[in-house]
């Protein structure tokens, strides 16, 4: 078997009604994975769904409402994923939340409800993912970062020091999970736009890219998750507590 594929690996993937998780859901079951895949929005809200049950079967997908930041729900999620497929292989975990406000703006309940998005989140799935894996005989967890953690730009403080916390998380869950045969990776985007959100962007964003890195360009969402892929397979079997960067040579 091609060790960069997802066959046979059931894979959790949360935060997946937006542009990166609805992506990775595609990507994923075309690389041959079972996807489970939980978000705060009702299913209704991806029509493409049941096409993609039509296409790769029911029986390897699955999917449940839920808050990330809820203990109670995540512990849900988890049984019902026990439940599904009696195992987890891979979870890919895309929540977060940025009220996009300066620190000086910023009430306390913005801080903390940010906070609870991006950083607690991180740390409910890998608590709760973990527990499954071990049963399962091992796994691999990627969160998604970004550069703001370690880049500060704009109001994203709240934002920016959840994903700083993340990537520290990432390094300790990795410490603690690997007598168990869980690698624990974070990818680290820089600046990257859905197909259309990119086609409203103005000139002078197009030009701005071109100027602060090497490729030129944003990235795209299928970039992010094809390195997520990666480390999610068992070509990626000695990579743990790593953060990759995925952005187009912006650090440089």
């Amino acid at each position: 078997m091609n060790s960069l594929s997802l066959q046979d690996k059931v894979i959790l993937i949360t935060g997946a009604l937006g542009d990166g998780g609805a992506g990775a859901i595609k990507l994923f079951l075309k690389k041959g994975a079972s996807i489970a895949a939980t978000d705060l929005k009702s299913i209704d809200k991806f029509p493409e769904w049941e096409v993609l049950q039509k296409q790769y079967g029911s029986d390897r997908m699955y999917y449940m409402e839920s808050d990330f930041t809820n203990e109670d729900q995540v512990q849900s999620v988890m049984e019902g994923v026990d439940r599904y497929f009696g195992r987890l292989n891979g979870a890919y975990h895309n929540v977060y939340a940025n009220p996009s406000l300066s620190i000086a703006e910023m009430s306390m309940q913005d801080w903390e409800q940010s906070l609870r998005g991006t950083l607690t989140s991180a740390f409910l799935m890998c608590k709760y993912a973990a527990q499954l894996m071990i049963a399962s005989g091992g796994g691999s967890i990627v969160n998604t970062s970004s550069i703001l953690g370690t880049k500060p730009s704009g109001a994203n403080a709240s934002y920016g020091a959840g994903k700083a916390g993340m990537e520290q998380l990432t390094r300790y869950a990795a410490v603690e999970y690997a007598k168990y045969g869980i690698r624990v990776n974070a990818v680290v985007p820089g600046d990257f736009k859905g197909e259309q959100l990119l086609a409203t962007m103005p000139p002078s964003h197009f030009e701005e890219m071109r100027a602060i890195t090497l490729i030129g360009r944003s990235g795209t969402t299928d970039e992010i998750n094809e390195v997520a892929a990666f480390l999610l397979s068992d070509a990626a079997t000695y990579v743990t507590g790593s953060m990759y960067p995925v952005n187009g040579g912006l650090w440089i």
